[in-house]
This record gives C-alpha cells, sequence and structure tokens, in this order.
C-alpha cells in the first residue's frame, strides 16, 4: 500500500538517501559516470535542496511503501497555469508495482486542490529513458526535445513531455 507526505526542510536527507539507490539504477546505462556525479551532487547536495525548497518553491513529497520511504516528487510552479514535475522517482524494486502511477495520480490530485481549473503538467525525461513509454502511458505528450547545456560540457537530453488536465 502507498502513502504520500509532503517533504520539509527536515526530510533533505531522506531524499538523498533515496537518490542515492536510485540514481545510478535510472541512469547508470545511460549516462557517463563522471555525469552522473556530476548531477547528482548539482542536484541533491544538502545546498541544492534547500535552495529547490526554499528559493525556487519546489512542493516535495516523499512516497511510502508500507511505510517505508520508498519514492519522491517535487512539483514547481513555472506559471499560471503550468507545473513542472521536477523529479518523479521510485526504488527500482519498486518498479511494476504500480508506484508510478500512484506518484503521478498523486501529484495531479495534490495540483487540483491548489489549482481549480484547467493546468498543465510538464516534465522532462531524458530521451533514451525507458520511462518515456511511461509516460505516453500516462497520457503525457512529446511536446519538445531539448538539449540543456547543465555545465562541465554536459548536457541534459530530454523529451518535453506535456498533459492537459
Amino acid at each position: 500500500m502507498f502513502s504520500i507526505t509532503k517533504a520539509t526542510v527536515n526530510d533533505c536527507q531522506l531524499i538523498q538517501d533515496l537518490a542515492s539507490k536510485i540514481w545510478e539504477p535510472t541512469y547508470g546505462s545511460i549516462l557517463s559516470r563522471e555525469q552522473l556525479d556530476y548531477m547528482f551532487d548539482m542536484m541533491y547536495s544538502h545546498e541544492n535542496l534547500l535552495k529547490q525548497m526554499n528559493e525556487l518553491h519546489h512542493q516535495f513529497f516523499i512516497i511510502y511503501a508500507d511505510g517505508v520511504p520508498a519514492g519522491y516528487l517535487s512539483i514547481e510552479t513555472v506559471e499560471k497555469d503550468l507545473f513542472e514535475f521536477q523529479k518523479i522517482y521510485s526504488l527500482p524494486s519498486l518498479h511494476g508495482t504500480g508506484i508510478g502511477r500512484y506518484i503521478i495520480e498523486q501529484g495531479i490530485a495534490y495540483l487540483k486542490t491548489i489549482h481549480p481549473g484547467p493546468f498543465t503538467v510538464e516534465l522532462n525525461v531524458n530521451r533514451h529513458n525507458p520511462a518515456v513509454g511511461f509516460y505516453k502511458h500516462m497520457g503525457f505528450h512529446e511536446h519538445a526535445t531539448r538539449d540543456f547545456h547543465i555545465g562541465n560540457g554536459y548536457y541534459m537530453n530530454d523529451y518535453i513531455m506535456r498533459l492537459i488536465v
């Protein structure tokens, strides 16, 4: 059984711990070790998680499977009617159990509580990530592609996927 709670700055270590178990299995076959390490530090250092929460106002959530931390979600308000799922991750051992569907459905349910009326959810996914098919199954469509320079000579080569709610 899955459950979800809003995360706070006190959950930064938990998010880092989950990310450390998820990051390499998710991207190890797609990105070089050097890029993996660079991006992990860029996104999950304590300082950067605090910045995402406090300055960029990303709302983080912790997902639990039978009471045990099993994933996380972060949502950014981009514009009045546009939200971005910045991070949608679960432990690889739980893939195929419905946890991904649960995370997306709960993220959308949360957005409906803070935003009455139609809105768009956007997410970026590496073009070689098998999750592209999952997102399509969940109703997202490929809106655009982007090759985003993240520093150190590295790029995020993503599809920008959208879902109209």
